[in-house]
């Protein structure tokens, strides 16, 4: 394993290209999601071997609820199953999302906005399931705080699939993160991958705007 100087505290990621991978092994699309789990824990893994403190992943959005219903199926049993495997590791799981939307998985919602301790929990780990970025913000006007107050500031997030956008990732926390592109389909996912953005991030001027 490589050592670094700087270790973020807190990485965002957001494991995009799952369906254009699937497209391009000759999959259907809906295909794809369960092909991004095991990439998941092998991501875990380097979370943990790095010293990381908290780390949040991506799950699904409200606007991801547009899609067909196999795809929509197809997301949300990959959410579910990847919470029913990190609960037998090590990790304070913290499910973000609409609870109240019928898109919410029901298995999930024991979880549902509350950490959750699974075994040592080494790990602050963060799953933003069914989320919206308009739901978040208006917890300001409801109860003056936003929903996913649970979730500090991150300081580097990394994308998969190409895409150069934050598409509604947690803005309150993302406000002064640095963002690493890697263009390669998130179940293409390798230890490199990680690696790289651990490297570029190590010549991040950190000012936080002073």
């Amino acid at each position: 394993m490589e050592q670094f100087k700087r270790i973020p505290a807190h990485i965002g990621i957001i494991p995009d290209g799952n369906r254009r991978w699937a497209q391009r092994n000759g999959l259907r699309k809906e295909d794809g999601y369960g092909h991004g789990i095991q990439p998941g824990f092998e991501l875990y893994r380097l979370l943990l071997e790095c010293g990381v403190k908290e780390a949040t992943f991506y799950g699904f959005t409200k606007d991801n609820n547009k899609r067909a219903k196999e795809q929509r199926d197809s997301f949300t049993k990959a959410c579910v199953d990847a919470v029913e495997l990190l609960s037998g590791k090590d990790a304070n799981l913290l499910v973000v999302g609409n609870a109240e939307s019928p898109a919410f998985p029901t298995e999930l919602k024991k979880y549902a906005n509350r950490r959750v301790c699974f075994g040592k929990g080494t790990i602050n780990l963060n799953f933003l399931v069914n989320y919206d970025w308009e739901w978040d913000i208006n917890g300001l006007a409801q109860n003056g705080r936003i929903k996913s107050s649970g979730i500090p500031r991150m300081d580097l997030i990394i994308r998969w699939g190409g895409r150069r956008r934050l598409s509604g990732f947690l803005p309150a926390q993302s406000v002064y993160a640095d963002f690493y592109i890697i263009d390669d389909f998130w179940p293409d996912f390798k230890p490199s991958h990680f690696y790289e953005a651990l490297r570029w991030y190590q010549n991040c001027d950190v000012t936080l705007g002073g």
